[in-house]
């Protein structure tokens, strides 16, 4: 469904990605791991067009979308939920749902959408959504994926800053996500999370892929070396 062909991609400072081939099958899960300054979200943002890579191709559902814009990928079925907060926090949690409303969708469904995800999003939808908690706008963030209706979803780092209890929550959302057939890329900072929903694991070392596999098959070690073992970039 999603596929990275031998990107690199980086910034004026330089390249962060250094040739990484990455393969999101469709209604699967892939957890990418690394440790902080690894790549982790250049790469995301590579796969969803915020940043053209400067090699490799980034391949969308059997269409080559190297180097077209963001809105190219959102109409292809690409959702990316970014790091932090993803929402707009001066426009109530109900016009956050229906501006993620893709054409098609009336907005009154896309708001029994969300809700039905995310019921305490049903309790706020007049407020405004940056004076909710961190952990009711990043249900509203993740709303996007049930609303949007995509075939790929980006996930950097959702849990950032969230109480256990709803770190807990925002993982049954993402359980619920990938029995629907989606495919999911997740970047994590709870691995043991991660790897319980993945069905793939690449780790990033300093803009370089030095693990692919699947979750039964990494080992402790491998884990704590890809986090502690080398200097991020």
């Amino acid at each position: 469904m999603l596929e990275l062909q031998n990107v690199s991609a980086g910034y004026d400072t330089g390249l962060v990605l250094r040739n990484v081939t990455l393969k999101v099958p469709t209604g699967s899960v892939v957890a990418l791991l690394g440790a902080n300054g690894a790549g982790k979200t250049t790469l995301l943002r590579t796969a969803s067009g915020q940043l053209r890579p400067t090699a490799g191709r980034v391949v969308l559902d059997g269409a080559d979308l190297t180097g077209k814009p963001s809105e190219r990928f959102a109409r292809h079925g690409l959702c990316h939920v970014p790091e932090g907060r993803g929402v707009f926090p001066s426009l109530s949690v109900a016009d956050n749902i229906r501006l993620q409303a893709p054409r098609g969708v009336d907005r009154r469904t896309a708001l029994d959408i969300a809700v039905t995800a995310f019921p305490r999003l049903g309790e706020r939808l007049d407020q405004r959504a940056g004076t909710m908690s961190g952990g009711e706008q990043q249900m509203l963030a993740i709303a996007r994926a049930y609303v949007a209706n995509p075939k790929v979803v980006l996930l950097d780092e959702v849990s950032m800053g969230l109480a256990p209890k709803i770190v807990e929550e925002i993982f049954d959302r993402l359980r619920h996500l990938a029995s629907t057939g989606l495919a999911l890329l997740i970047v994590e900072q709870y691995v043991a999370q991660a790897l319980d929903l993945a069905d793939y694991v690449y780790i990033l070392d300093r803009g370089r892929l030095s693990y692919v596999g699947e979750p039964t098959e990494i080992s402790e070690e491998t884990i704590a070396h890809s986090y502690l073992g080398g200097l991020a970039s």
